[in-house]
């Protein structure tokens, strides 16, 4: 009993270190482009979030959403359409066109899903459990999905400020 309460407390202790780390607007950065393979066009991405606004109102090309789904585990197209508020025919179109840039709105939802995936993985530990959080229910979002909340501003800041209470052991 004694072992399994010191290792839920290392673990606890490793998920906080994360969640600060993630709080480095640098990392968190590098991180988010990784998802959406941005450096892997040439782009910068910045060590603030001026640095991101600037990168997402210069254009991500469309192959990022591409990238963004193949970095994927658990989670399937129609949850990514969802996330990034996207159909798939658009999605389809985009293809077509890799080089093409995504709409500053389309580049901010991207981005948006990206960075709270990048922070989800923190708290959870793995991405696959992240993805799967994404679509269970929350007690602390009223039994919605935190998925079905990303099509709001307002929906994503709930999803974000009930990823910072579980990252502190703060459950309802």
């Amino acid at each position: 009993m004694a072992q399994k309460a010191t290792a839920s407390s290392r673990s606890q202790k490793s998920t906080v270190a994360e969640i600060d780390v993630l709080q480095n607007w640098e990392q968190l950065h590098r991180r988010v482009a990784g998802l959406l393979g941005i450096e892997a066009v040439g782009r910068s991405v910045g060590t603030d979030p001026l640095g991101a606004h600037f990168l997402l109102e210069g254009g991500i090309p469309n192959r990022a959403i591409d990238h963004l789904a193949g970095c994927l585990k658990v989670m399937g197209q129609d949850s990514l359409e969802q996330a990034i508020g996207m159909s798939l025919r658009t999605l389809q179109r985009k293809e077509k066109k890799p080089l093409g840039l995504l709409s500053h709105e389309q580049a901010g939802r991207a981005w948006q899903f990206a960075e709270l995936l990048t922070k989800a993985t923190a708290v959870f530990g793995t991405q696959e459990e992240a993805e799967q959080w994404f679509e269970r229910p929350a007690i602390g979002l009223n039994q919605k999905r935190p998925i079905d909340l990303l099509t709001t501003p307002a929906g994503v800041r709930i999803v974000e400020d009930y990823l910072e209470r579980l990252a502190y052991g703060v459950y309802a």
